[in-house]
This record gives structure tokens, C-alpha cells and sequence, in this order.
């Protein structure tokens, strides 16, 4: 698909399995593909400027996640691994078994590092650059044994009650602001199957992963990332066997659009290399 005038990108929708998946797509059809995986809460559009600037290079396709942007949300809860089998199968869908380069960032690095540890996946992609990637169990400071003892304690009356009841007193007392003052942003933005989705991915952990990718991993990190912590890219790039670690000083974890240029530039260089 070729890109439209003025660098605004060609879109249209792609089917995988009863999913609706918005794309958005910059550069020549015929240029070597970059699949761009987004984070949490963002979409296609969140990367679409960097997708711009290597649409002279690359052929650069960026999908709406299921739940996220234009496309609609599972009809039950997926866990990472749901969401990498879908990644998988709209990849089969787009370009058959040609491999494909892929710049992943938060979110979609969890689901690009499933992908990478399990063999039958892993084939169908080249070049991977990871930038804020999510996945690694995060240090935890007293605030948050704090916030989960405080949330037990408010749940606690309810569990006595019976089922009906219980879940009719638990759905209200999520609603006071005594409650959403302990959960994330993220969290509380959502609703219905989302918000289980989002229960099921955070908890998962991805270190096992690491040890089972032999594919070359550039991560890109802003050295300000308080979402993803430097110290969370030290330790993806000690546990992949060819992973390699580059940081971007006044950036943080959105750091293609804290520092653009030197995003691109590097992302350039990467792809280009044989």
C-alpha cells in the first residue's frame, strides 16, 4: 500500500479471526517491512511520527492492538500469550511467511518477547528493537505492600457476604474514591474486558522468556523512563543472549517522541545493517 501526499498514512482494516484490525501504514510497498507493536492505552497513532520518518527506508505498518485505538476488544479476556498468537496470525495474514522486522515498545514488547522464545514464532521475524519494554518484575517500594494491604482490608467485609450481594457491595466500593486512589491510572481508565486484560498482562512476568531468544534485540531506552526503569533494560539485556543496550539521555519512556531525531536515526542504522 502506498503512502498518501504529505506524509499522511494509507489505512484500511485487515480481519484476523472475528477482529476488526485498524492499520495505518507508511512508505513503499515494496520496502523491507517494519512491524511496529504499540504500548499500553496508545495505538497506531502513538507512533505513526517515527513510522513517517522511516517511511523512505522501510515499508513501516503500525496496527491497533484488540481493545486499543480503531479495534474492538476480544470478547474475553486475553493474556499475553492471546495477544502474541494474534500478533502472529495478523503477521501470516499481511505478509505470509516472509520475516519481518519489529519495533516494539511497553506493551508490545511483552508480546514480542513471547514471540521470540517460542520457535514456531520466532522464524517469522528479523531485526527486533525493543524501546520501554515491559515485562520485567519491578522493584516495589512500601507505597505498594502498603496500597495492597489497605485494599484487602476494604474488600475483606464484602467476602462475607453471599455471591450476589458480595459482588453488588464490591462493584459500588470500587467506586469510592478511597478505592481508586489505590490503583493505577491505567487501571482505573478502564472498563469491562479491558480491565481484566490488563490485570491478567501486568502480572505476568517475562524474565523465563529471555534465555530462550537467540534473535539480535537492539533496546533503545530513555535514561528518564520512570514506566520502565533503566535498570529494567539492564536486566532484559543481561538475560538475552544477543541483546544490546542503547540509551537516550533527556528521554523517557516515550523516548521516539522525547528525542525523534536520534530515535529514527538509530532505528535507520539498525534496520540498514546486514
Amino acid at each position: 500500500m502506498a503512502i498518501l501526499s504529505e506524509g499522511v498514512p494509507a489505512e484500511k482494516f485487515a480481519e484476523v479471526g472475528r477482529l476488526k484490525v485498524r492499520l495505518k501504514e507508511y512508505g513503499s510497498a515494496n520496502g523491507d517491512v517494519i512491524l511496529f507493536l504499540h504500548g499500553w492505552g496508545c495505538s497506531a497513532d502513538t507512533m505513526a511520527g517515527l513510522a513517517a520518518a522511516l517511511g523512505n527506508n522501510f515499508r513501516c505498518v503500525l496496527p491497533d492492538f484488540p481493545g486499543f485505538g480503531k479495534t474492538a476488544a476480544p470478547d474475553e479476556a486475553w493474556d499475553v500469550t492471546a495477544y502474541a498468537r494474534f500478533t502472529f496470525a495478523l503477521k501470516k495474514e499481511l505478509f505470509g511467511d516472509r520475516p519481518v522486522g519489529v519495533i516494539a515498545h511497553s506493551f508490545g514488547a511483552r508480546v514480542m518477547l513471547k514471540l521470540l522464545s517460542d520457535p514456531q514464532y520466532a522464524s517469522h521475524f528479523n531485526k527486533v528493537l525493543i524501546t520501554g519494554g515491559a515485562g520485567m518484575k519491578p522493584r516495589r517500594s512500601w507505597r505498594y505492600y502498603y496500597r495492597t494491604a489497605l485494599a484487602k482490608m476494604l474488600k475483606a467485609p464484602f467476602m462475607l457476604l453471599p455471591p450476589g450481594m458480595r459482588e453488588k457491595g464490591l462493584a459500588r466500593m470500587r467506586q469510592t474514591a478511597a478505592w481508586k486512589s489505590l490503583g493505577s491510572a491505567d487501571y482505573s481508565q478502564l472498563n469491562g474486558v479491558m480491565r481484566e486484560v490488563f490485570v491478567k498482562t501486568v502480572r505476568e512476568y517475562l524474565e523465563p522468556c529471555l534465555p530462550l531468544i537467540g534473535h539480535e534485540v537492539l533496546l533503545v531506552w530513555g535514561e528518564n523512563d520512570d514506566a520502565t526503569p533503566l535498570y529494567q533494560a539492564e536486566r532484559m539485556e543481561a538475560g538475552l543472549k544477543n541483546g544490546v543496550l542503547i540509551k537516550i539521555k533527556s528521554a523517557g519512556h516515550y523516548a521516539f517522541l522525547d528525542q525523534p531525531q536520534q530515535f529514527a536515526a538509530i532505528s535507520k542504522a539498525y534496520f540498514d545493517s546486514k
